[in-house]
């Protein structure tokens, strides 16, 4: 086998490995992209059944507003100020999605009257499956 054989054979094997890899990246980012999306539906439509689904039993949220640093389980958080009721008025956007290997990190923004929250979320992929495992958010004045 001559030189150029073997080299069109090594730009061969990257080309299908970097394929591959970016399918796999792509894979992974849809899955976060379902987990993020239960939040912000379930948000959107008091629905906490819905919103449960994207979050690790232990989740934990942080901000520091008027009362100072706030630091709480998100699931008992929800379930306590959670009420069923008409969807609520807001736009939602997944910003961006950052992931390597089984961690990842998000950004997103919910936009009320007046009002967004900027919500950033890290996630990891737990017995195959992704789940936020924090959120620290800010809360901005429009």
């Amino acid at each position: 086998m001559n030189i150029s054989k073997i080299l069109v054979c090594l730009i061969g094997l990257t080309i299908s490995s970097l394929s591959t890899q970016a399918q796999s990246q792509k894979q992974e980012v849809d899955q976060i992209t379902t987990t993020l999306n239960y939040y912000l539906e379930g948000g959107t439509n008091n629905d906490y059944a819905t919103l449960a689904k994207a979050f690790h039993p232990e989740a934990m949220m942080q901000s520091v507003g008027g009362n100072g640093h706030q630091n709480v389980n998100v699931l008992e958080f929800f379930k306590k100020g959670m009420k069923p009721g008409p969807r609520q008025n807001r736009t939602t956007r997944i910003v961006s999605v950052d992931v390597q290997g089984n961690a990842a990190q998000a950004k997103l923004t919910i936009t009320y009257e007046g009002f967004r929250f900027i919500d950033y979320m890290t996630l990891l992929k737990v017995d195959g499956k992704w789940l936020i495992v924090s959120k620290v958010f800010y809360k901005e004045d429009l």
